[in-house]
């Protein structure tokens, strides 16, 4: 059976095409995951499709898709398959994008309910193009999976709306549970990683999120392994709590293909657990930092825990 993670992506970036090529890292054994294959993993799959919807799970190569898939567990990409932007370590493909598809939110909400889902992470591709950074779209899903699993709970996993004025504030408005923006990396690896982002815009992004709701959780995550140093992220994880985060993920940056950004080391799990140790001291609710960390991966749980120490703070 292929390993999931031995599998090398094929580039969906044009723009990437013109970037030198960097070897590929043999990965060690510690994030080695098995091949999906599950009867609940075939059937999370037709659900998808029949919605015909897009989910972060495929369109970014996350490692987790068997696991989470074969629990019926999926994060669903609003706004098409095609972002506006081309950072480094992403394997979703970068174009024009299509016209918003007015019938989304609704397939999104009919999914959640079809998956009987207690908690839903919704992400999206960046929309620079749209007036709004897609906060509008953003707000007809959560609607809309309100009115079909009115139970569920809802994360979102938002873009920077980037000189959007008043996108953040009309997202917020319509309360999700779980407001998450990564902040993706150290701010000294910004121009090579994520040259299209500002780092303390999405760091104020984030701060701003409490102002406007400060009973709203807050959540954000990091890649290590892409040449940052234990001192960074210590200096991220400062950042994010002088902004009020409550949650912090930190997870291995794999690389998608030669063309993305080279993997500078596999950073240990005796590291991670440091990381996490350091995280919760330093007054985070909720830490998740491991090599197969990912934004979304344990989501319900994670919020399940988070709410708990929250009550309990």
């Amino acid at each position: 059976m292929v390993n999931v993670l031995e599998t090398v992506v094929r580039p969906r970036h044009p723009e990437k095409m013109h970037r030198p090529e960097t070897p590929l890292l043999r990965k060690p054994d510690w994030i080695r995951v098995k091949a999906p294959g599950s009867p609940i993993y075939a059937e999370t799959q037709k659900i998808v499709r029949n919605n015909k919807l897009v989910t972060v799970c495929e369109e970014a190569g996350c490692p987790n898709i068997g696991e989470c898939w074969s629990k019926k567990h999926a994060t669903f990409m609003i706004m098409g398959d095609t972002c506006t932007r081309a950072c480094a370590f992403c394997n979703v493909k970068t174009g024009l994008p299509d016209a918003l598809d007015r019938g989304e939110p609704e397939r999104v909400g009919g999914a959640v309910a079809q998956m009987g889902l207690a908690h839903v992470v919704i992400t999206s591709v960046d929309r620079d193009d749209l007036d709004d950074g897609g906060a509008g779209h953003f707000v007809s899903t959560i609607k809309a999976i309100r009115a079909a699993a009115p139970t569920t709970t809802i994360e979102i996993l938002t873009p920077d709306f980037l000189k959007k004025d008043g996108a953040l504030e009309r997202v917020v408005e319509a309360g999700p549970d779980v407001f998450n923006h990564n902040l993706e990396t150290v701010p000294a690896l910004y121009l090579k990683i994520r040259p299209g982002a500002r780092y303390f815009h999405s760091l104020r992004l984030l701060q701003k999120v409490k102002e406007l709701n400060k009973n709203l959780f807050t959540k954000s995550g990091i890649m290590v392994g892409l040449g940052e140093t234990r001192e960074q992220v210590m200096q991220v994880m400062d950042d994010m709590r002088s902004a009020n985060i409550d949650f912090i993920t930190i997870g291995q940056y794999l690389q998608p293909s030669r063309k993305h950004a080279a993997i500078d080391r596999f950073v240990t799990p005796e590291e991670f657990k440091a990381y996490e140790t350091t995280a919760y001291s330093k007054g985070f609710l909720m830490v998740s930092s491991s090599p197969l960390t990912r934004s979304s991966h344990h989501a319900g749980e994670d919020f399940a825990r988070l709410r708990a120490a929250r009550m309990a703070a």
